[in-house]
């Protein structure tokens, strides 16, 4: 797939656009994100991205569009997990309700910068080892079984990582939050607040579930164009998805069970192509493995497919759960995201820090 430099620049250029327009729009004035209007922008991104996935089948055919629809739902899927640990860190630092939509842009920002150089690091890999493919697909599956183990994580308790106790011990940070403000002035001296703390654990968060996601869509195409726009159209609507869902997440019990299956999936798809293109001399002597591919019909195929049978399962039994009153597995449906009691005003504390 030849993508010329202006293609890249038009397209870098709309994603920056549309991420202006909500800035603009939905950032204009701090306000609870109600849940119509967190499905109305969720509606809007994905027809965003089934327009461009639209466009790359008129320009360049079905195949790279099937790619980018495969790898825009893996991405999209996966991201699932991130809204899981959004949702922990907006409880533990207790993120004033009106504010969490802004820590959330930012936050999905520093993600998109950060995976583009993922991206352009794995694309020039990928170019120079063939042998990278066997490295994803024993991540990807090792990954897969751990996920299906141990689940989406919606039971942990928030562990700061060690870029964010790094900024607490070298930043002098207030006690409480002001606004939407990173930085205060207090009696002539400038403090940083847990909004600045927040952004940084919200921005290498997402930097982890890239290590996962990145191999997955590596897995479902080879074109560093399309795994950049996949991964910046799910990007993209994640911040309204989570409003959307809010304790629905709970619900999706059998999600993680989904997600590790395709990522197994995928990992065994990288294996074999590894296989089929193999060049390293301990394997069959340096020589290709006659093994069966699997195509990105398929693919497409099992991923949607897995995804509607553990969503179907999922709502199955927490209806039956919730019918025989033998558990909780959610929330009210106009409870938002967040699940300890926050500040519901942002006001200044000129005195305290």
């Amino acid at each position: 797939m030849v993508v010329p430099a202006w293609v890249w620049i038009a397209t870098v250029g709309g994603l920056v656009a549309l991420l202006a327009i909500d800035l603009l729009v939905v950032d204009r004035k701090p306000h609870e994100v109600t849940l119509g209007e967190a499905g109305r922008w969720v509606a809007f991104y994905i027809a965003c991205a089934i327009a461009f996935g639209g466009a790359i089948w008129a320009f360049s055919g079905g195949q790279y569009a099937g790619e980018f629809f495969a790898g825009y739902i893996t991405e999209y899927s996966l991201s699932v997990d991130n809204l899981f640990i959004f949702l922990i860190i907006m409880s533990a630092f207790q993120v004033p309700k009106i504010h969490q939509h802004k820590v959330l842009l930012i936050g999905i920002v520093l993600a998109l910068v950060m995976r583009g150089i993922f991206i352009a690091v794995g694309a020039v890999a990928i170019a120079k080892f063939s042998w990278v493919f066997y490295l994803f697909g024993i991540f990807l599956i090792y990954t897969a079984w751990k996920l299906s183990r141990q689940g989406l994580g919606e039971d942990e308790e928030y562990e700061e990582n060690g870029l964010t106790r790094f900024a607490r011990k070298v930043l002098p940070v207030t006690d409480s939050y002001h606004g939407a403000k990173t930085a205060v002035r207090i009696d002539g001296k400038r403090y940083f607040t847990p909004m600045l703390i927040v952004m940084i654990a919200i921005g290498t968060a997402d930097l982890l579930f890239a290590v996962d996601s990145i191999p997955a869509i590596f897995g479902l195409t080879k074109e560093p164009f399309l795994v950049f726009t996949a991964n910046a159209f799910a990007l993209m609507g994640l911040r309204q998805l989570y409003f959307l869902l809010g304790g629905l997440l709970k619900k999706l019990v059998y999600l993680s069970v989904g997600l590790a299956v395709i990522l197994a999936f995928i990992g065994v798809k990288l294996v074999l192509e590894a296989l089929h293109t193999n060049t390293l001399p301990f394997i069959n002597d340096g020589e290709p493995l006659h093994v069966p591919t699997i195509g990105i019909g398929l693919s497409l195929s099992v991923i949607v497919g897995v995804l509607l049978v553990t969503t179907v399962a999922s709502l199955i039994k927490s209806r039956r759960v919730d019918a025989t009153g033998n558990g909780d597995t959610g929330v009210s449906a106009d409870e938002v995201p967040g699940e300890l009691d926050v500040l519901e005003s942002a006001e200044p504390v000129e005195n305290k820090r």
